[in-house]
């Protein structure tokens, strides 16, 4: 081979924080979540960080569970095939967060498929399983399976329609920010 730089890697600290990030109740919240929400049977597992890395690591877990926020004939993911060879389960992590940012995850919530594959930041994969449910339960189309109480909620918006009288009559209203117009000359 030809000559390589060294493999720089996190230190053993960086490490350790981003491990003690991970929250074991929240995996199983998650859990309970992604078997219910799967159209298909995607099994069950014994807790833990490695086991739950291990179930989500083909992508075929994640596949199915974005199928199944969708309604039937309108899956995102068109080919789910559990597969031994490497590249072929990144591209199915892949094709996952690329339905997850097409369903309305910011691009700053979604993990890389390096933190799952390899098992990285567990907790990232975790916190955007959450906003997954998040924006699940706020889309409120009928479809989320279990309790939405679990997940954080995605604000609504709430648009303000005023008439030209009413915007009209703002402008000569004097904010209290402004300050008193009292002892003006």
């Amino acid at each position: 081979m030809a000559n390589r730089g060294p493999a720089y890697r996190l230190g053993p600290e960086v490490q350790q924080k981003i491990e003690k990030q991970y929250d074991a109740d929240l995996e199983q919240i998650l859990i309970q979540w992604i078997t219910s929400q799967c159209c298909k049977d995607v099994g069950w597992l014994q807790p833990g960080h490695e086991n739950f890395q291990n179930w989500l690591k083909d992508g075929t877990v994640l596949c199915e569970l974005i199928n199944g926020l969708y309604p039937k004939g309108q899956a995102p993911v068109k080919k789910i095939q559990a597969s031994i060879m490497a590249f072929k389960q990144m591209e199915q992590i892949s094709q996952f967060l690329q339905a997850a940012e097409c369903y309305g995850i910011n691009t700053t919530d979604i993990f890389q498929t390096v933190d799952l594959w390899e098992g990285k930041n567990m907790a990232c994969v975790q916190q955007m399983l959450m906003n997954l449910g998040g924006l699940a339960v706020a889309r409120d189309y009928g479809l989320f399976s279990r309790d939405p109480n679990g997940f954080p909620r995605k604000c609504k918006e709430n648009p303000r329609n005023f008439s030209d009288n009413q915007l009209q009559e703002g402008k000569n209203v004097i904010g209290l920010q402004i300050g008193t117009n009292r002892g003006a000359s």
